[in-house]
């Protein structure tokens, strides 16, 4: 499975996950570092977030796979008027990544001072670990020149 980093968040989640007996894979998994999926064995296409059926198939035949963790900013924007659930953390920063393995998601971006999100910009996936258990952001890729 493909490691990614971890960085520590304070707290508890805002808005935790709702979990499944399906879905503890991804999550446990998450929670040490691992950044994995579904892979269709039917058809070879990864699906996120993680299904038991293929959508693109409909195959039962799914497996657990490594999912790239490196990609490139497709948009994003920042967020000043949150719901309420979130109103402690605003203003933060939301995006589309799309992944180098061909995966499109929507997750937190992880501002710091050097940081200018701009479409284009290379991203990594990481966890954020929290008081309660993991989520998953994007940062700027350490290979990557801020500005």
């Amino acid at each position: 499975m493909t490691q990614i980093h971890t960085v520590p968040a304070q707290g508890r989640r805002a808005y935790p996950p709702r979990t499944s007996v399906f879905t503890k894979t991804f999550w446990d998994g998450l929670a040490q570092g691992r950044w994995q999926t579904t892979c269709c064995e039917a058809c070879g296409k990864q699906t996120f977030p993680p299904r038991p059926i293929c959508p693109h198939c409909w195959s039962d035949r799914v497996v657990w796979s490594p999912l790239s963790a490196r990609g490139t900013l497709y948009s994003w924007t920042r967020i000043h008027a949150a719901p309420a659930v979130f109103a402690a953390e605003a203003p933060y920063a939301v995006g589309i990544v799309d992944l180098d393995s061909g995966i499109r998601l929507a997750c937190r971006l992880l501002d710091a001072p050097d940081v200018t999100w701009t479409p284009g910009i290379q991203v990594e996936i990481a966890v954020l670990q929290y008081e309660d258990g993991p989520l998953f952001a994007a940062r700027v890729a350490e290979s990557t020149n801020h500005q």
